[in-house]
């Protein structure tokens, strides 16, 4: 199963146009990271708390995952294919790249 991914700019892209109003963004970081930096749009399900909680994840939307960097968020893109969600989108360079791209300084 291939797993679809974004480059943070088209994602960026997406968001300042109003796109993915219909969409759903999952940050699966840890609390502390989401607190230092997070996007508004997004909502916090830490990836280990997605195995209890995708029952809380639409079938039918589009899902963005984000994580740091985006090897987290695209084990969990993994996780939720093998599992039935199929519309998933891993951000490719998570969080800080989209950081990066906006001028701020990650890590």
């Amino acid at each position: 199963m291939e797993i679809s991914s974004i480059h943070p700019q088209k994602f960026l892209d997406l968001l300042n146009e109003q796109a993915l109003k219909d969409s759903v963004i999952i940050d699966v970081r840890e609390l502390h990271e989401w607190e230092y930096y997070h996007l508004d749009e997004a909502k916090l399900i830490p990836m280990q708390q997605i195995p209890p909680r995708i029952g809380e994840l639409p079938e039918d939307q589009d899902i963005y995952l984000v994580c740091a960097h985006g090897v987290r968020s695209y084990r969990v893109a993994e996780y939720l294919q093998e599992n039935g969600i199929e519309r998933v989108i891993n951000v490719d360079g998570g969080m800080a790249a989209i950081a990066m791209l906006r001028g701020f300084q990650y890590d």
